[in-house]
């Protein structure tokens, strides 16, 4: 009995992955195939691209399959088949698993520019975005690279300095361990940002902002926000969401109108 135990156990876990790899296979095909229909039926190729969104997104919610190339996959379909927030909003997932791959990060550029919301960065942002250029302009790996080559630059010329006693080492050492802890400091913030932030994307069409948690409250804005507006959470009560936009304006919005990243 223990050994058909299992066995049925085995049996069922080669079918859930049987089922990804046939899932992952069909939303290739499908995406394939809206690919070759773009020019002579648009419509129809929309409609395999949401088939081959859904595929993709089967596997990351029942086969439990998450990670950079699959959220790729999906924001690749959700943007061909003109749905613009849940495209934006696949991309930044698929950051999270790789941030400095440079197809997901061209393609959510230009998925941005095709926003209608066009919201600017807060004064105060643009200021920290200047003095600490380093942390702004560097992806993380790139920082993380030169955090650890300064590291082993201050301890290759402490050693050295034991032996060979000149003042340039001592230079050399300053100036690694002002760079190495400027990086430090710029890794360790980086880290805490990605924890203690909740960052969302707007995926309805259009959604009217309002001043509270409830359709009776009035609108925020004179206009109506839209699909790929990207916030941050402040809170969430009952349905309703308090955020904040990129440029430092605060609202709530419905939660059936928003995905969070994260």
């Amino acid at each position: 009995m223990k050994f058909l135990f299992f066995f049925l156990i085995f049996i069922s876990g080669a079918k859930a992955e049987l089922n990804v790899k046939s899932l992952l296979e069909e939303g290739n095909e499908l995406f394939r195939q809206a690919n070759e229909l773009t020019v002579d039926d648009p419509e129809k190729a929309k409609d395999l691209y949401l088939k081959s969104a859904l595929r993709f997104e089967r596997i990351t919610r029942d086969g439990k399959v998450e990670n950079g190339k699959i959220y790729y996959n999906i924001g690749n379909a959700y943007f061909r088949a003109d749905d613009l927030g849940r495209a934006i909003l696949n991309y930044r997932r698929a950051e999270q698993f790789t941030p400095n791959d440079h197809n997901i990060q061209q393609n959510l550029s230009y998925a941005r520019k095709r926003r209608k919301d066009a919201l600017g960065e807060t004064e105060e942002t643009k200021v920290l975005q200047t003095l600490l250029f380093w942390h702004y302009e560097f992806s993380l790996s790139q920082r993380f690279t030169f955090f650890v080559t300064f590291f082993l630059t201050f301890w290759t010329a402490a050693a050295t300095l034991i032996f060979l006693k000149r003042p340039f080492l001592k230079w050399i050492m300053g100036i690694a361990a002002t760079l190495s802890v400027v990086f430090g400091v710029s890794l360790v913030t980086e880290s805490r940002t990605i924890q203690s932030k909740r960052p969302g994307v707007i995926i309805s069409d259009e959604i009217i902002a309002r001043k509270g948690d409830s359709e009776s409250y009035e609108a925020s804005f004179q206009e109506p926000l839209h699909a790929g507006t990207e916030f941050t959470l402040i809170e969430n009560r009952k349905n309703w969401l308090h955020i904040e936009l990129i440029d430092g304006r605060q609202c709530w919005l419905p939660e059936i109108a928003v995905s969070m990243v994260r």
